[in-house]
């Protein structure tokens, strides 16, 4: 699907417009953007509609190669320059889709993401410098299912770029309950299954955006898909050492709905998705009582948000909190999960460890 912006005019910094960008967020309809190496011109970039939704844990800092290095190769993204002499530039929302973009595209492509290590995406507050990024890339590569609640309005302001939706082709989970009940639980990509979907529409986007590189995109992305078909079958044989009795998944979000549907999990959470109400005292309560109910081992959160609350469960139910999982995000190079394989098999192992090794009394 792709998508057009028809203007983004030039006006002198400083002439009237109505609004203005104040720290990290937009005032009003309209985003300024300073200190782009245009000397006086600053450019003015339309957004419609209203203000995206705040997160307490979002970010407003890019994770570009172009800010993260020189020294080295940035997660989700590639080595050198923001565009590298010959080559077409592909920008994702997170860090994931980088990844997985990276290893279709090879060398013969430059991918980045907007989002930084660590952000939590769905109320991300974009910045000046990543409308500039988009508007220099030749293809934006998101989410869709309303993970990326500003995206619309980001997009609204690059004109010209086509955008590709990954999520096409999937059956969404509805999601069960709260303020965005029945609407598809964005998470999509935990289930290795749906991974593969991900990575046929990159292929196809990049065979479309750079016909010349075919043969390297559908080589590549038929060797992703065999390591990704590899690690869904070792999660498997891993997973079903859990009993019965304990196959209970329990997360601060409800983001796992595909992967626990995968693998035979019962899904627990506190609150459906990141959202404008999380933890409350209602949701705890609902949680402390089925995992007592249910003498659930252990308990998760997830690595973008706060894991007081679970802890809290887990210190009121005596189940022990198993640690943090990831999700949203990839971690650092020298963390535990710098490519989305390795944050499958990363929760994988946490998931099997905590509910085989903790105990509810």
């Amino acid at each position: 699907m792709h998508r057009f912006r028809i203007t983004s005019p030039f006006v002198a910094a400083g002439s009237p417009i109505g609004s203005r960008w104040i720290g990290s967020r937009w005032i009003g309809s309209r985003w300024v953007v300073r200190a782009l190496g245009l000397g006086a011109i600053a450019l003015t970039l339309t957004i419609t509609g209203c203000v995206p939704s705040n997160s307490s844990n979002s970010s407003s800092s890019p994770a570009t190669t172009a800010e993260q290095s020189s020294e080295g190769r940035s997660n989700g993204g590639s080595n050198g320059e923001a565009r590298e002499e010959g080559k077409k530039q592909v920008l994702t929302t997170f860090t994931i889709l980088a990844d997985m973009a990276q290893n279709v595209a090879g060398d013969a492509l430059t991918v980045n993401s907007i989002t930084r290590i660590g952000a939590e995406v769905h109320g991300y507050e974009p910045v000046p410098s990543d409308i500039a990024k988009a508007q220099n890339a030749d293809l934006i590569l998101y989410n869709g299912m309303d993970l990326e609640r500003w995206f619309d309005q980001f997009l609204d302001s690059v004109e010209g770029v086509p955008s590709v939706v990954l999520t096409e082709g999937i059956e969404p989970i509805p999601i069960a309950e709260g303020p965005y009940a029945s609407q598809p639980n964005p998470h999509a990509w935990m289930s290795p299954e749906n991974a593969l979907v991900y990575v046929e529409n990159i292929r196809k986007a990049f065979v479309e955006l750079d016909p010349d590189n075919a043969d390297i995109y559908n080589a590549n992305a038929a060797d992703y898909s065999d390591r990704i078909k590899a690690i869904d079958t070792q999660l498997q044989a891993e997973l079903a050492a859990v009993p019965e009795s304990q196959r209970y998944l329990v997360s601060c979000e409800g983001a796992f709905s595909y992967l626990a549907r995968d693998y035979d999990l019962q899904e627990i959470y506190i609150w459906p998705i990141n959202a404008e109400q999380q933890s409350t005292p209602k949701q705890i309560k609902s949680v402390i009582d089925q995992v007592k109910a249910n003498r659930v081992p252990a308990v998760f959160c997830e690595s973008t948000v706060s894991s007081e609350a679970q802890e809290q469960i887990a210190q009121a139910t005596g189940a022990a909190f198993g640690g943090n999982l990831y999700v949203d995000s990839l971690s650092t190079a020298e963390g535990p999960v710098p490519t989305f394989l390795d944050l499958l098999q990363y929760d994988a192992d946490v998931i099997t460890q905590g509910l085989l090794k903790g105990g509810a009394e």
